[in-house]
């Protein structure tokens, strides 16, 4: 799997990764799960907001056919509220998307934890290339020399000649449900995954690793006999960095209600391009964008692995971790106004300068954080009319904040905000702030995470400041989180790394959560509420 993921929208200078929604690189990666999903026999949908899913309702989930006949599930398309959707190859059906290949196979998967921990059993991986930003080598390959990670050949998802669904690769059981299930019947649904974009040079492992551990978690599970009593699906969430539109999480946040259609509508990148004619141009209609709540009713928990933002697991040298909460976190974009002129002739006193503004600014928002214990960021910059020799007119700039609390967060943002203010007063300029998105606190808290927790032993329960798909949705459903080790500490850069035996044993660890929680065949109870308050766009 990862030998063709690797090579999409990488940089080959810098080896970072330049994945950003509905352009070309993201659509070669959203081929390329689908290509995954084909190969394994599951069903393939795309939401109304671009979300790719793909489902297996379990020979033990589905509901016997006419005399208990059992056949594998078709290899198809369930479009939803989607005008458009994604041709038979894996590229949009209209518009410029890029064909599909022939994927190798792959692993990948994450669910939440149960009475029984089987299909924990590891394959081996292949060696890592060598340099700074290679992507990570394929997960979950047999150590026997076998092949893929269900045991079938070498690079194929399903035995030749097999039906759709077939994939035990000689051993284990055939990954069949009723030839009449669709993923609409699909109630109390184990689910798994992340995303596949990336930040502007982004690292090989954010997202990507969570997309291809869940489905070699599915092969290992096959391949290990597991238990299937709810159905199960790998989700690729879209536009989860907010790279190209400014907003994070938009595919979970609009499924969620927690991004209305109207704001989703209003969204631009930094060439005027909205989202919705960017989603058109790749073949996706994007009027049906907004709150799903049909689908989110189908699943009874999400389970989001994902690779390490930071140095916790590596300084308790353990490789995986499970996740106690997600800092309250958002963006908030800056307007600093004056007036543009002559840099070679306006002299100093009478400059109305916005840059000076927003200099003091930065150096504010750095002493605020620091003195709150919380983070504060400008990461990103514009300047009109950006001239060597020409004074600002405009500097806009995006702060991305975090703190350990709400309070701490409102605090840091407010006196960062007041600073700017104070010193526009002194510099002659004008400031706007407008918040462009905010998460509250998440606390995977509960059952769910304890589960997890329980089943795998002593790892570690450690908070993290980054913001992922799993704390949009722990509004209206559970979810938990698991972390695999970086040695490095470093992400969103070509940098972050993941050890092919870290890797493994994140597999290995999803694999052993998921098989509880598939066989677990009751429906969510009161143990399991949805608690957390809803986040706000």
């Amino acid at each position: 799997m990862w030998a063709e993921l690797a090579p999409i929208g990488r940089d080959a200078t810098g080896g970072g990764y330049r994945r950003f929604a509905w352009t070309a690189a993201d659509l070669a990666c959203r081929a390329w799960f689908r290509a995954q999903a084909e190969r394994r026999g599951l069903v393939y949908e795309l939401d109304r907001n671009g979300n790719q899913w793909a489902w297996f309702a379990g020979p033990d989930a589905a509901p016997e056919r006419d005399g208990g006949e059992s056949t594998a599930v078709p290899a198809r398309d369930v479009p939803r509220g989607n005008g458009g959707g994604e041709g038979g190859d894996g590229a949009p059906r209209h518009g410029t998307g890029p064909a599909r290949g022939t994927a190798p196979e792959e692993d990948d998967g994450e669910r939440r934890e149960g009475r029984r921990s089987g299909g924990g059993s590891a394959a081996g991986a292949d060696q890592p290339r060598s340099g700074a930003g290679v992507g990570p080598p394929p997960l979950g390959r047999d150590r026997s020399g076998t092949g893929g990670p269900g045991g079938g050949p070498p690079g194929s998802g399903a035995s030749a000649g097999a039906s759709p669904g077939a994939f035990d690769g000689g051993r284990g059981r055939a990954a069949v449900a009723p030839r009449s299930w669709s993923p609409a019947m699909a109630r109390d649904a184990v689910v798994t995954g992340s995303h596949l974009d990336s930040v502007p040079d982004g690292g090989a492992f954010d997202g990507p690793l969570g997309v291809a551990s869940a489905f070699a978690a599915f092969d290992r599970l096959i391949a290990g006999d597991a238990v299937f009593r709810r159905p199960f699906a790998v989700v690729n969430f879209a536009d989860e960095e907010g790279a190209r539109f400014g907003v994070a999480c938009v595919g979970s946040r609009l499924a969620a209600g927690v991004l209305t259609a109207d704001q989703a509508h209003a969204l631009r990148d930094g060439d005027g391009v909205s989202l919705p004619d960017a989603m058109a141009a790749a073949g996706h209609d994007p009027a049906a964008l907004g709150a799903d709540p049909e689908l989110l009713g189908r699943i009874g928990c999400f389970v989001e692995l994902h690779i390490e933002q930071g140095r916790a697991l590596a300084d308790r040298g353990t490789p995986v971790g499970v996740a106690s909460a997600i800092w309250p976190h958002g963006r908030w974009r800056f307007d600093f106004r004056g007036t543009a002129d002559h840099a070679g002739t306006t002299r100093l006193e009478d400059r109305r300068d916005p840059m000076l503004t927003y200099a003091t600014t930065v150096l504010a928002a750095r002493k605020k954080a620091r003195l709150a214990g919380a983070l504060a960021t400008f990461g990103k910059v514009t300047v009109e009319p950006n001239a060597t020799n020409a004074i600002a007119s405009l500097v806009r700039g995006w702060l991305d904040a975090r703190a350990p609390a709400e309070d701490v967060l409102d605090r840091v943002v407010a006196e960062t905000a007041h600073a700017a203010r104070e010193r526009a007063g002194r510099d002659g300029t004008a400031v706007e702030v407008v918040r462009e998105s905010y998460t509250p606190a998440v606390a995977f808290a509960g059952p769910l995470r304890d589960r997890i927790a329980r089943c795998l032993g002593d790892a570690p329960v450690l908070p993290t400041g980054a913001g992922h798909d799993a704390g949009v949705l722990s509004a209206v459903l559970p979810t938990a989180m698991l972390f695999v080790r970086n040695p490095t500490g470093v992400s969103h850069s070509p940098a972050e790394f993941a050890e092919p035996s870290d890797r493994l044993a994140g597999v290995d660890a999803l694999t052993a959560v998921l098989a509880g929680l598939l066989a677990d065949g009751h429906p969510r109870t009161d143990e399991e509420p949805r608690p957390n308050k809803e986040p706000t766009a």
